[in-house]
């Protein structure tokens, strides 16, 4: 069983942007109570998680293109049908 985690996800994002600002590693280790090599594991995992994002937010836009173009075409369908629906009853 693995113990509670002292970070969240925000806030180890924000410990590692941080450092992208030009905080060196030792000092925000030291403020944050953390080993370099937690550091760089957590550095790790978020650029592997940056390219999974990337990869899921493509996937995401095309499905929802797909779903952007079948409502479409469900409208137009129900407008059409709602156009012959009044012609047929008037006629």
């Amino acid at each position: 069983m693995m113990g509670k985690r002292k970070f969240d996800d925000d806030q180890i994002t924000g410990i590692l942007r941080e450092h992208k600002a030009g905080v060196t590693v030792a000092d925000v280790c030291h403020r944050y109570g953390i080993s370099e090599p937690t550091f760089y594991r957590w550095q790790s995992l978020q650029v592997r998680n940056v390219g999974f994002d990337a990869k899921r937010m493509r996937a995401l836009e095309e499905e929802n293109q797909k779903l952007k173009k079948l409502l479409a075409e469900a409208m137009l369908s129900a407008a059409t049908l709602s156009e012959m629906l009044a012609k047929a009853s008037k006629g």
